[in-house]
């Protein structure tokens, strides 16, 4: 798979991402402290259930999460550009991810900010 993280979301309400406009699959900038490091960053979205890294380089994080009931896999994309981290996530299959993906990404801003990573 390809880093996806500067392309927008399809029109399917099962994607949200940092680098959108439209509301329904907008969130807003992850804008990082200073030295922030990309392994700072993997540790804390491995927290996120069902969170596995499945592709690495050294500015961008693919991961895998797996929903737990029905094991569903979802891409969560994270790209290190400057002082911000471009976020993405997107469900694999289905139309509607009834705003899982949302959850997942403000979860892992709430931890990312608890950590102090985020300004």
């Amino acid at each position: 798979m390809t880093d996806r993280t500067a392309s927008l979301c399809g029109n399917k309400p099962n994607c949200v991402s940092t680098e959108e406009s439209r509301d329904k699959f907008s969130v807003a900038p992850f804008i990082l402290r200073p030295g922030v490091t990309l392994n700072q960053i993997e540790r804390i979205a491995l927290t996120l259930p069902g969170a596995e890294v499945v592709e690495k380089t050294d500015d961008y994080l693919r991961i895998e999460c797996t929903t737990r009931v029905l094991r569903f896999v979802d891409d969560l994309e994270l790209k290190l550009q400057h002082d911000q981290l471009k976020v993405r996530s997107e469900s694999r299959v289905g139309y509607s991810d009834f705003g899982v993906n949302r959850r997942r990404v403000e979860t892992l801003r709430e931890k990312m900010t608890s950590a102090g990573l985020l300004q």
